[in-house]
């Protein structure tokens, strides 16, 4: 599968490590691509993007100058006129990656079960740690994202596969999140099944 950005695109927005391959990179790059990324600009104008891409990940000469605005960022004027600076995909996907990879990184897998690992020279992240860490990312993607939707908007002309989701904005957001409220009989009071009450209303 082709990858949007490459290792040393997270050069430009996070320190990496020297010693840490570039295959190891593009596994989390490919899973931000498909588990982030698509679900945000849906299946048809994601497929569009990749269908554009020359085998080096970058886009072919021939593409569409609007997919390489989306991708790369571009300067233009909204329907007031101002000028928007758009940052484009890259760091949405640079970030997203980065979480993903924070926490992949912080467990070690062995033949008898997952592990914290453990270094000689300096001491583990606590876990706790490592969750805020994870969350700074995907909010920093998510903001950077918040301007690609902007970006859409202002082009849906452009665009017309993709289709504002307000439930796929609240999926992508850091820290836990309620999809949905269970309106069955079991979370109404057993002995007031003949008022129907809400549970929060019940235990308060």
């Amino acid at each position: 599968m082709l990858n949007l950005i490459t290792p040393t695109t997270l050069q430009r927005y996070e320190d990496i490590a020297a010693n840490i391959k570039p295959e190891r990179i593009k596994v989390f790059i490919q899973k931000a691509q498909e588990l982030d990324l698509k679900p945000f600009l849906g299946y048809i104008l994601y497929n569009e993007l990749i269908k554009n891409l020359d085998t080096d990940g970058t886009l072919k000469d021939e593409a569409p100058q609007h997919y390489k605005d989306l991708l790369n960022g571009s300067e233009y004027l909204d329907e007031h006129g101002h000028i928007v600076l758009y940052q484009g995909l890259q760091p949405v996907l640079a970030y997203f990656t980065f979480a993903r990879f924070i926490e992949a990184d912080a467990v070690h897998y062995t033949a008898t079960g997952p592990v914290t690992k453990r270094y000689d020279n300096a001491d583990a992240v606590p876990i706790k740690d490592i969750v805020k860490l994870v969350q700074q990312q995907r909010s920093t993607a998510n903001a950077y994202a918040n301007e690609t939707e902007r970006f859409l908007l202002d082009h849906r002309e452009d665009f017309s596969a993709w289709h504002y989701n307000h439930k796929n904005k609240s999926s992508r957001q850091a820290g836990p999140r309620i999809r949905g409220v269970d309106k069955s009989e079991f979370n109404y009071p057993a002995d007031n099944f003949s008022t129907k009450q809400f549970i929060t209303e019940f235990l308060n």
